[in-house]
């Protein structure tokens, strides 16, 4: 079995292996579509800037929603709580037999309901950088609602090792 390699030589699984030692939250990117709801699993998700109000997402560049997202558009961001995992599963490509998933319209725009956290943002600008294309939003609204987070670790679906008071301040004085 022939392995691929980057560029430089580096084992492709290796690089998987590394870059999955990285947890991170699980976000559903959304967006309203002929009438009705689209939307993908991403784990890459960060903040980029709170003044102005910008965070960062990737699509591969095959998605589906890496087309429809265009400068302007409006999406939603749902940061999943540690109870949907299926939901992920779902957006993933990975049918969840006779899952309904649940939605709110939150200013026009569909969000995944019961999810830890919302964003409503408005692309700014996408760049293709490899096989993803890395996408730059301006949060126009959020809500934090402060349920446990779903975490991605080393391939696979984790939760915190133990609760966390998920609505401490989340304001900082100076």
């Amino acid at each position: 079995m022939s392995v691929a390699a980057t560029p430089a030589g580096l084992d492709q699984r290796l690089l998987r292996s590394a870059l999955g030692s990285f947890a991170t939250g699980v976000i559903i990117v959304t967006a309203a579509y002929e009438g009705g709801e689209h939307g993908m699993t991403a784990n890459s998700f960060t903040s980029v800037s709170l003044s102005p109000p910008l965070v960062l997402f990737c699509t591969h560049n095959n998605a589906r929603m890496t087309r429809l997202i265009e400068r302007g558009t409006e999406l939603g961001l749902s940061v999943l709580a540690r109870d949907q995992a299926n939901v992920s599963s779902h957006f993933a490509g990975k049918p969840q037999g006779g899952l309904e998933v649940e939605f709110s319209w939150w200013r026009g725009v569909p969000v995944i309901a019961g999810a830890t956290a919302h964003f409503i943002c408005r692309m700014l600008d996408s760049r293709i950088a490899g096989d993803h294309t890395v996408h730059i939003a301006e949060v126009e609204d959020c809500a934090p609602l402060h349920e446990p987070p779903l975490l991605f670790f080393r391939g696979a679906y984790a939760q915190l090792a133990r609760d966390i008071d998920t609505r401490a301040a989340t304001t900082v004085s100076a």
